[in-house]
């Protein structure tokens, strides 16, 4: 299967209301695709991180009551799963399509890649403000973004880092969103293009450690 876009339909699985309408709607309909994208931007994040990479498309299988309200593809460095390793994601939700950087809750290395941010912060924090519409969101599940990087300064933009090790649930998120509007009228070019222009930028705090 080739990826060729997210339809209207694909958004408005979120508006199922039961869990297992909204999960099997999910594995039908947007697993695939994910899948489908997942294959199409591996080799492409291994050119830009200079590593190994593996794709991951969420199972939710931890859930057996609440519906998801968003589902994605995640790369990271490790074959086993993402979520002990920074990565980057491709979601999908009601209202937008995100394309992020997470250093989640179950980051393994917290300290010591907040350690290396801090000490790196003040060269990137100029080129990240100067991404158009590139946002720190606080919560990795967030549709709409906590603050635009334009609106911060350099300092501010550092000290995002310490969000990571604030709590233990503590993550570290930025990114850009399509609205469902937009995105809707994409193909498969459009996403590839919008996520590897992302994850460019990003690629700094990937390879951090």
């Amino acid at each position: 299967m080739r990826f060729s876009g997210f339809s209207a339909q694909d958004f408005k699985v979120f508006d199922i209301p039961s869990f297992q309408g909204r999960m099997a709607a999910i594995r039908e309909e947007i697993r695939p695709k994910l899948e489908a994208l997942g294959s199409m931007l591996r080799p492409e994040i291994e050119r830009l991180t200079g590593g190994e990479a593996f794709a991951h498309v969420a199972r939710h299988a931890r859930r057996t009551v609440n519906p998801p309200d968003d589902t994605w593809v995640a790369f990271g460095p490790d074959k086993r799963g993402y979520k002990k390793h920074s990565h980057f994601k491709v979601a999908i939700s009601r209202q937008c399509a995100r394309f992020l950087y997470e250093a989640g809750p179950e980051y393994q290395d917290k300290s010591k890649w907040l350690t290396a941010w801090k000490k790196k912060a003040g060269d990137l924090a100029p080129t990240l403000k100067k991404v158009k519409g590139l946002a720190w969101f606080k919560n990795e599940h967030d549709e709409e973004p906590a603050a635009l990087l334009v609106d911060l300064t350099p300092q501010e933009i550092k000290e995002l880092g310490d969000e990571l090790t604030r709590t233990r649930d503590g993550q570290f998120v930025l990114g850009r969103l399509v609205s469902e509007s937009e995105a809707t009228k994409w193909g498969g070019d459009e996403y590839t293009t919008a996520a590897l222009a992302t994850f460019k930028t990003l690629a700094p705090l990937y390879r951090l450690r």
